[in-house]
């Protein structure tokens, strides 16, 4: 019988691991199945793009697996027993039978931190959200209020995508840091506070958003903020079916991994993109970001291929090399870093960092995902 391999989640990593296992085990007799709730690939990273009212490329699973013996299957995981190895989707009815298993599950907008973000605000997680927040934009009228609240990746490309598309719309950043972009070295703080004052992007550092009513939102210090729209961007977090099957996991629900990405309490289980807690070079755990997901993607499944075909495995490198930030389509900043994330003194801003930005996302898509080597960025999420 077929070795079956079972990868839940075509994202980033999901995806590039998916055909590289099919790619690196041709030969051998083994199945590779790749489950998705969706019969499209999400570009998460252009979200805000779809979010201002930009239209963004169709990119079917079916054709992205063209030419691999990869099998696809649609349908929305709700359980995982890892007793039998089966992987339960929908009324739960249907099941698959898994040898071994790639948990690629991704990760969805973080609502439930403050009283009301659930009910009334809009995220950019997903394409249906980022769609809806797209109506809202839309029934907006000229002179009203947009708040965005937290300033990592994913805020600061909303926020100025939204005011470039929207120059009617005056959009407010809220943050509890001191300032915007304290990762980035001090060239590109200082192009990124010009940018978006020219955007006209007000910026509330040191407030803590408590509570999002239907028309604003309340903050920590007592000052009530009015908005036609609250996008909430303060981060992400995991599904809670990898807790729920009993895997071993973080405090956040990432799966806990060795160096190889394999699960520390499930030997027959790995793990790679956000719904992993895979140490980066600095020994920190992984950002969520795509950076990290296309290298655990490429490294899960060679250290697959080897084991099943009794090989040596060394370890998963995550490391880093630019942080790219939007800030609207025509502007940008690239801030170069070290392996562990740490930034050098190069920075590239302006037009040049907006291509280049432009020029890492469809490469993502052209080579990344086909489950071939490459040097991936993060951009777009926090």
């Amino acid at each position: 019988m077929s070795h079956r391999i079972v990868v839940l989640g075509a994202g980033y990593a999901g995806l590039s691991a998916a055909k590289r296992l099919a790619r690196n085990l041709r030969r051998n007799d083994v199945t590779v199945t790749l489950v998705n709730a969706s019969d499209r690939f999400v570009e998460r990273v252009r979200l805000h793009q779809l979010a201002a009212g930009q239209r963004l490329a169709v990119l079917p699973l079916r054709q992205q697996l063209s030419g691999t013996p990869v099998r696809l299957v649609v349908g929305r995981v709700t359980a995982i027993d890892t007793t039998a190895r089966t992987v339960c989707m929908g009324d739960e009815q249907r099941v698959m039978v898994y040898d071994t298993l790639v948990y690629a599950a991704g990760s969805q907008a973080r609502l439930d931190e403050v009283p009301g973000a659930a009910e009334h605000a809009h995220a950019v997680a997903s394409p249906e959200q980022a769609t809806r927040l797209r109506h809202r934009i839309a029934e907006i009228e000229s002179g009203g209020t947009v708040a965005v609240v937290g300033a990592g990746l994913t805020g600061l490309e909303t926020a100025s995508e939204l005011a470039e598309s929207h120059p009617g719309l005056h959009v407010r950043l809220f943050t509890d840091a001191d300032d915007v972009g304290s990762r980035l070295a001090p060239r590109g703080r200082t192009h990124l506070r010009r940018a978006l004052d020219r955007l006209g992007v007000s910026i509330h550092p040191k407030t803590v958003v408590m509570s999002v009513r239907d028309n604003g939102v309340d903050t920590l210090d007592g000052r009530a903020f009015a908005a036609d729209a609250v996008v909430w961007s303060t981060g992400f977090r995991v599904p809670d079916l990898a807790r729920e099957a009993g895997f071993a996991t973080d405090d956040g629900g990432r799966i806990l991994v060795d160096a190889t990405l394999r699960s520390v309490s499930h030997p027959e289980v790995y793990a790679v993109g956000d719904a992993a807690a895979g140490a980066s070079v600095s020994g920190e755990p992984s950002r969520m970001s795509c950076q990290a997901a296309l290298p655990m993607g490429r490294g899960v499944a060679d250290v697959v291929a080897a084991r099943l075909t009794g090989r040596e495995s060394g370890p998963v490198r995550i490391g880093y090399v630019f942080t790219n930030i939007s800030l609207g389509r025509r502007d940008g900043v690239v801030q170069f870093t070290r392996a562990d994330d740490r930034p050098r003194r190069f920075v590239l801003t302006g037009r040049a960092a907006a291509a280049f930005k432009e020029a890492v996302v469809r490469s993502t898509v052209r080579s990344g995902l086909r489950g071939e080597k490459h040097r991936s960025t993060r951009g777009g999420q926090p």
